[in-house]
């Protein structure tokens, strides 16, 4: 339980990465980790969508740059080699809220195993857009599917950034 609230407390958004490719050992501890996130019901709405292929993450940055408020040039993704895209049956009521679950898991799996990773938002816009509802055919997925996020992977090329002091009314308690 102690290196779990270690883990949980040092993990840290990770915005430069190495070009080499995540090992498919540490890929798939993170993705399991993802499987057993929570979910309203234990109906597991979410899927998730492993984008290692160069030409398709530098597609989806440039997909989710254009939804900024303001132009951008840099790359949203930050050079990652992996993009996990976490997508939610939007059937399902609790359906933003398990894929936020997931994410959260696939982030703290990330850091247990070695790995950086980031959460990108902007998912839901890149797929209620016609060329994000081409790309959930291309891939066999619903077409109505939502996007919750993208999960960026790779090895840390900088260190963690030192975590911001907690703020003091974070807990409010009720007795």
């Amino acid at each position: 339980m102690e290196s779990t609230l270690q883990d949980l407390k040092n993990r840290r958004s990770i915005r430069a990465f190495k070009p080499e490719q995540v090992k498919e050992e540490d890929l798939q501890k993170v993705l399991e980790a993802g499987t057993y996130a929570p979910s309203g019901m234990g109906k597991q709405p979410a899927k998730i969508v492993v984008v290692q292929d160069p030409e398709t993450i530098a597609k989806l940055s440039k997909m989710n740059a254009s939804f900024f408020p303001t132009p951008i040039t840099t790359d949203p993704f930050y050079g990652a080699p992996t993009v996990l895209v976490v997508l939610v049956d939007p059937s399902r009521p609790t359906c933003v809220e398990d894929g936020s679950l997931v994410m959260s898991n696939l982030m703290n799996a990330a850091y247990a195993v070695g790995l950086g990773s980031c959460w990108v938002h902007r998912a839901r816009q890149e797929f209620d857009s016609p060329e994000g509802k081409a790309l959930l055919k291309e891939w066999g997925i619903q077409e109505d599917y939502i996007g919750v996020g993208h999960c960026l992977l790779g090895y840390p090329a900088q260190e963690a950034p030192e975590p911001k002091p907690r703020k003091e009314d974070y807990i409010v308690y009720v007795r």
